[in-house]
């Protein structure tokens, strides 16, 4: 059943509509500013949260992550924040076209900012897709939104593991997508602010090819174990994706 919503919604120049399979979602995308990967799909597969929880989904982007967490769980309130106010926009949007404005909010904001303008220690999941890449040599255009999606130019690791601690209740969980070649500085500056990481699922583009993400969970408090998952692999064959892929994006 097509939303009525999105019958009627007006894209701006360079905008598009894109069907996420997921109990008749969409999303708002724009080529030239921000598109999400694939990243931003398997961070939501990998996440989890109860009924009732509270989520909070940090660099939120053009939304993905909280319209996708809507979908695949039963939470009672999603906030997502995202610095860039075009690409906030385009959440906020999609939002109010999937009719989910009763579960889901966007904030356009600074995530260094977030005890500002939300209550700290009353969310019980935090997720965050980060910009992976430290350096910023070879940047055309620091200011452009793809550049700030992709590089520690607005905030870095250690921001983002600062404000979840901060965000999480006793016991609450975090979520992260990011680049194996990080991990060393990850594990490092999440146990400085006492997230303990309790699970990790390296993601491997094809079976015979070393990993170029991880999945990670993390729990604010608590004992130091960590569970080394089963990698997940991405393809099979060129263009041909793997079962569990295809499960994770519910085609």
């Amino acid at each position: 059943m097509v939303n009525p919503n999105w019958t009627t919604i007006e894209l701006n120049e360079g905008e598009r509509v894109d069907d996420l399979e997921r109990c008749g979602f969409k999303i708002i995308q724009n080529t030239e500013k921000f598109c999400f990967g694939m990243d931003a799909v398997l961070l939501s597969g990998y996440a989890y949260a109860k009924r009732g929880d509270k989520i909070l989904d940090l660099c939120s982007g053009n939304g993905i992550i909280p319209i996708l967490l809507a979908a695949k769980t039963q939470a009672e309130r999603i906030v997502g924040i995202e610095i860039q106010k075009d690409i906030a926009d385009l959440a906020k949007r999609s939002v109010a076209a999937n009719d989910i404005g009763d579960r889901v909010q966007i904030i356009c904001g600074d995530i260094r900012e977030a005890e500002d303008v939300l209550q700290p220690g009353k969310f019980d999941v935090v997720t965050c897709n980060p910009p992976y890449m430290i350096e910023n040599h070879g940047i055309k255009n620091p200011d452009s939104p793809k550049a700030i999606a992709r590089h520690e130019i607005l905030c870095k690791f250690d921001d983002v593991a600062r404000i979840t601690a901060k965000m999480l209740k006793p016991g609450g969980r975090m979520f992260l997508i990011h680049r194996p070649f990080r991990l060393t500085e990850i594990f490092e500056t999440l146990t400085k602010y006492k997230l303990e990481p309790k699970r990790m699922k390296m993601v491997h583009p094809y079976i015979d090819r070393e990993p170029n993400m991880v999945l990670i969970e993390a729990g604010l408090g608590g004992r130091r174990r960590l569970t080394v998952e089963r990698p997940l692999i991405v393809y099979e064959s060129p263009n041909c994706y793997t079962k569990e892929i295809y499960d994770i994006y519910g085609y």
